[in-house]
């Protein structure tokens, strides 16, 4: 693997674990076995190299939703199938936990991908809700709209927090 890629790849693994407030280039470069000379080499600085981190994870997060998510099955099936998919529960979603750390939704740069991907899950389970809404698959009296119960499923089971103490521009 590249020093770029040792670096994002390390990068992607701290912010998960501690955020991008807990995070600094130190730990970076010992979990990437960089030195500080590398790092600078190939980023700017901390900032560039979270964004490659957090388009990367975005990317990342799309991309293994979208089998699911555009397979075979009802729209419950499928739903289903993604929230239940393995995962490692209890650290939540690599993606989703960035909502809640500051330096991520101070910065519009960094704010922008994790905003991206958060809508793009909610629009995908809401066309899937409606599809399902469309084929009678869900009954008539659907307690809630479409895009309302895929925000409430995306936010709640995937361990993608969309939580309401998050600033309503990120959301």
């Amino acid at each position: 693997m590249s020093t770029p890629d040792r670096l994002i790849e390390a990068t992607r693994e701290l912010l998960w674990e501690r955020g991008h407030v807990g995070t600094g280039p130190k730990a970076i470069q010992q979990h990437a076995g960089a030195g500080q000379g590398s790092m600078y080499h190939h980023f700017a600085g901390k900032p560039d190299l979270a964004l490659a981190a957090i388009v990367r994870t975005a990317a990342e997060l799309r991309a293994t939703a979208e089998p699911v998510l555009g397979g075979p099955g009802s729209a419950y099936e499928r739903i289903s199938a993604y929230l239940l998919r393995e995962r490692d529960v209890l650290r939540g979603c690599p993606v989703g936990r960035l909502t809640m750390d500051p330096d991520v939704v101070a910065g519009d740069k960094l704010r922008a991908p994790v905003h991206e991907t958060i809508g793009r899950l909610r629009g995908r389970l809401g066309e899937i809700v409606q599809q399902g809404l469309d084929r009678g698959e869900f009954g008539a009296g659907a307690p809630r709209p479409p895009v309302q119960v895929s925000a409430a499923s995306g936010s709640s089971r995937t361990g993608c927090q969309a939580s309401s103490a998050a600033p309503t521009r990120l959301l």
